[in-house]
Formats: C-alpha cells, sequence, structure tokens
C-alpha cells in the first residue's frame, strides 16, 4: 500500500480510531437501531477521516478549511449521536463515554488546524 502524507497526521489516526471505536461501540446497539442510530454513526464517524485525508491532497489552504469544517460537523454529530445513544441506555456506557473523549480530542486538533490555517491565509492576505 502507497503512504500518503495524511497517514502521518496525528489528526487523522485520531480520526481513525474515533472511527473504528465507534464501530465496535455500536455493535452493541440493540438489533432493532441497525437502521436507526447505528446507521446514523457509522457513516458520520468514517466522514471524518475520510475529509481530512481528502482536504490533505495538496490543495490550497482554504479548501483544506473547508473540507476540515466537513469533518468538524462530522465529529458533532457523532457527538450528539453518542449523547442521545448514551441518554437511550444503548451500548455499553463506559465505552460510549471513552468513545466521546476520542471524539473531543477529534475536535480539538481540527479546531486547532482550522484556526491556524486562517491565521495563515489572514495574515498572508494582509501582506499583500
Amino acid at each position: 500500500m502507497v503512504q500518503s502524507a495524511f497517514r502521518s497526521s496525528i489528526m487523522w489516526q485520531k480520526a481513525m480510531t474515533l472511527s473504528t471505536s465507534t464501530y465496535s461501540a455500536t455493535r452493541k446497539f440493540p438489533r432493532e437501531e441497525i437502521f436507526g442510530l447505528t446507521n446514523q454513526l457509522r457513516p458520520a464517524s468514517v466522514s471524518i477521516p475520510s475529509n481530512i485525508a481528502e482536504g490533505n491532497r495538496g490543495i490550497t489552504k482554504g479548501e483544506f478549511i473547508q473540507f476540515l469544517g466537513i469533518a468538524r460537523g462530522s465529529t458533532l454529530e457523532v457527538q450528539t449521536q453518542l449523547e442521545l445513544a448514551s441518554r437511550l441506555g444503548y451500548g455499553d456506557n463506559e465505552e460510549l463515554e471513552s468513545v466521546q473523549a476520542i471524539s473531543l480530542e477529534v475536535l480539538k486538533l481540527l479546531n486547532a488546524s482550522i484556526s491556524t490555517l486562517q491565521a495563515t491565509i489572514h495574515k498572508r492576505t494582509k501582506l499583500c
């Protein structure tokens, strides 16, 4: 397998951990949720590292910010759905809390990256 630059990103690695942890946690949800929360959580969690990877493909900083924004939205979606699953008593509460903690780490990394990229764009614009 070809090693892509995004694979070395801590943000992408954490997002992959979030996605795999989400899949693991949703295996314990009730069967009737296969087309409910399970079907919402899994694609949202996959969207996060996917958008980080796609945004990291050597495009402009503005486009990268856009992909990171989509990843941030998906992270917030995962957080909301995990909270709902917890309130409904689905899955293992400790595991859901652990996944939620990982999602907070991912969100912090995304927010920091977006802020840094925006600052570099703003700084460059002021110089022109």
